[in-house]
C-alpha cells in the first residue's frame, strides 16, 4: 500500500479549481482546446474539458495525443492512437498529463502535438507535480505538488481505466519516468 494523496472527491475538487484557473487566465473558453497525453492524461483531460464546458456553457473541444513514437526511452510504436478531432493551428492548447516528473513525457507530447499544426500557444496542466525535473519544463496549472523521492512511484487511478479515482505514492518502487 502507499500514501493516499487524493481520493475521488479531492480529484473532482482539484479539477474544478484547475478549470476555473484556466478559464480565468484566458478570460473564457474562446479558441481554447484541451489535449490529453495518453494513457491517463487523456481521461483527466476529458474531465477538465467537461468541467470547463459546464462553467462556460460552450463546448471546450478535447482530444488525445499518443506520444509513443516521440519517446527517447522506449521503442517506437507501429500505431498512432492520437485523436484530435479539431484544428490545433491558431488555438490555445491546454496539454494535460496526470503527473509531471522528469519533463520528458511533456517534451515528447510537444513534439507530437506540432505534427497536428501550429497552436497559438501551449500551456501545461497536470494533476500531480512530483518534482525531479531533468528538462526545464514547468506546468502552468497544477492540481497538487507533492514531495517525493526519486525512486517513489506516483500511481494515478482513474475510474475509466481502474474502476476508481485516487492518487497514491508508493515509496521506493520506481517503475519508469
Amino acid at each position: 500500500m502507499g500514501s493516499l494523496v487524493l481520493d475521488a472527491a479531492d480529484m473532482r475538487r482539484t479539477l474544478g479549481r484547475m478549470a476555473h484557473e484556466i478559464l480565468e487566465a484566458h478570460a473564457g473558453g474562446e479558441d481554447l482546446v484541451v489535449v490529453g497525453v495518453m494513457r491517463r492524461g487523456w481521461p483527466v483531460a476529458k474531465r477538465l474539458a467537461f468541467v470547463m464546458t459546464q462553467i462556460e456553457g460552450v463546448t471546450i473541444p478535447c482530444g488525445r495525443i499518443d506520444i509513443s513514437n516521440y519517446r527517447d526511452d522506449r521503442p517506437a510504436s507501429v500505431t498512432d492512437e492520437s485523436e484530435i478531432p479539431f484544428q490545433v493551428s491558431g488555438k490555445k492548447v491546454i496539454l494535460v498529463d496526470e503527473v509531471i516528473f522528469t519533463g520528458r513525457t511533456v517534451r515528447s507530447a510537444l513534439n507530437a502535438l506540432m505534427e497536428h499544426g501550429r497552436p497559438a500557444s501551449v500551456e501545461l496542466a497536470v494533476l500531480i507535480d512530483r518534482g525531479h525535473r531533468e528538462l526545464p519544463i514547468q506546468p502552468n496549472y497544477c492540481g497538487k505538488a507533492v514531495s517525493t523521492e526519486r525512486d517513489d512511484h506516483v500511481v494515478v487511478k482513474v475510474h475509466e481505466m481502474d474502476g476508481e479515482d485516487a492518487v497514491i505514492i508508493e515509496n521506493g518502487v520506481l517503475h519508469g519516468a
